[in-house]
């Protein structure tokens, strides 16, 4: 009775006599119990092998729950399976409250609105590995050969592109060919069988090559990242100095936490931001311009992202058409890997359009707007900043709330 008691300010026992005041006081304790929302935990273990990342993931996932148990945080759910893709979307739409996973999800994450908390595993880096024979010594003299790398949004493969980008040049115009595969172990049979002149992994993954008597060299390495780390959603009601001292008691054997600063992530979010800052045909514009444009009813908004994206929030008045992307996230990309409904934009090629998604490393806007333009529309404006910019200018947000 105390602590119920204390919820409603109430000092003397004898109070409770009163029915009305009683059940009012029930009332305010049920509404705070009820508006304390789920915890949507995401854990996306990385490039691992199957075994591994389902261990890791339920490991990573029962230390998060104890923690936010001892938080009296009772009420959780699994938001993610271990698709990179989904995953960021999921991130920056801020669907999330707790993030485990490799280091450009937990970057990713930080630009739109999360806090590290933990380290939870060594240090990662991405490297160029070629035949012990082979006369490739740097990345120039990769151009025009056969490359083999993870999927598209693996770790080593966001490095590498980033690598790449930053070369001036891209993955498909420097390299004749790719291979893509989901286990790094396979990239060494690439090379043996001579399927691939060079490939692309962790350097954890060399380093056990080496040991293991592989007939290899590095010819190329990206910058240390963080491994496996912890973010938590801002504004949420879970204590981030407090999560992380309960995480470093909560993990008893193993790799213990180590603590995480944005800074630790710079790197590996410069890379993220891959999409052009211009596009040919299309006006690129601003949180302050779409907001003008759509005030004075002279454009429609095309959101390209999911149903639960946009359910979560979305510039009031935009219109959901989902871009479903399978092609690379690349200048070079393949449309017809995806499928995106031009006839959903309207018959009026005249029309004023502006496409948004996700923020400068989403490319479905991107790519939905050259779709638009192929289509014949003339006037497409990309909202490259998308829905986080719109956020960051302080303006409203719709959200579909079930």
């Amino acid at each position: 009775m105390t602590n119920f008691s204390a919820r409603c300010g109430v000092r003397s026992t004898r109070s409770w006599r009163r029915p009305g005041l009683f059940l009012a006081c029930l009332g305010l304790v049920l509404s705070a119990l009820s508006a304390q929302a789920q915890v949507k935990i995401l854990v996306n273990p990385g490039d691992q092998g199957e075994q591994s990342r389902g261990v890791t993931m339920t490991t990573w996932r029962n230390v998060v729950e104890q923690v936010l148990r001892k938080e009296r945080f009772n009420d959780s759910s699994m938001a993610g399976l271990a698709d990179m893709t989904s995953d960021l979307s999921a991130t920056r739409a801020r669907i999330p409250d707790v993030v485990v996973g490799p280091a450009h999800l937990i970057g990713s994450a930080l630009r739109y609105g999360y806090t590290p908390v933990a380290q939870l595993d060594a240090r990662s880096q991405a490297v160029l590995v070629v035949p012990i024979t082979s006369p490739i010594t740097n990345f120039q003299q990769a151009a025009g050969k056969r490359l083999g790398l993870p999927m598209q949004d693996s770790l080593v493969t966001y490095l590498l592109r980033g690598e790449t980008v930053a070369a001036n040049t891209t993955i498909k115009r420097h390299f004749r060919d790719l291979y893509e595969t989901r286990y790094q172990d396979a990239l060494l049979v690439c090379l043996q069988i001579g399927r691939c002149d060079v490939v692309g992994v962790e350097k954890a993954t060399y380093e056990k090559w080496i040991a293991a008597g592989g007939q290899v060299k590095m010819i190329m390495e990206s910058r240390e990242v963080p491994g496996l780390s912890l973010a938590i959603k801002d504004g949420s009601k879970i204590s981030v100095d407090a999560f992380r001292s309960d995480l470093a008691e909560a993990v008893a054997t193993g790799t213990k936490p180590v603590r995480a600063t944005p800074q630790d992530f710079t790197y590996v979010s410069t890379l993220g931001y891959f999409t052009p800052r211009a596009l040919a045909g299309a006006k690129v514009v601003d949180a302050k311009t779409v907001a003008a444009m759509l005030s004075a009813h002279t454009a429609r908004y095309i959101d390209t992202r999911n149903d639960a994206e946009f359910n979560e929030g979305h510039v009031p008045g935009s219109v959901l058409v989902p871009y479903v992307e399978k092609s690379a996230k690349d200048p070079d990309f393949a449309p017809d890997a995806d499928q995106f409904n031009v006839a959903q934009l309207g018959p009026d090629h005249d029309a004023v359009l502006v496409f948004g998604c996700n923020g400068p490393e989403c490319w479905k806007s991107h790519k939905a707007s050259i779709a638009a333009l192929k289509a014949g529309y003339k006037n497409v404006n990309w909202f490259r900043g998308g829905l986080p910019e719109w956020r960051a200018a302080g303006l409203a947000v719709d959200a579909n709330v079930k």
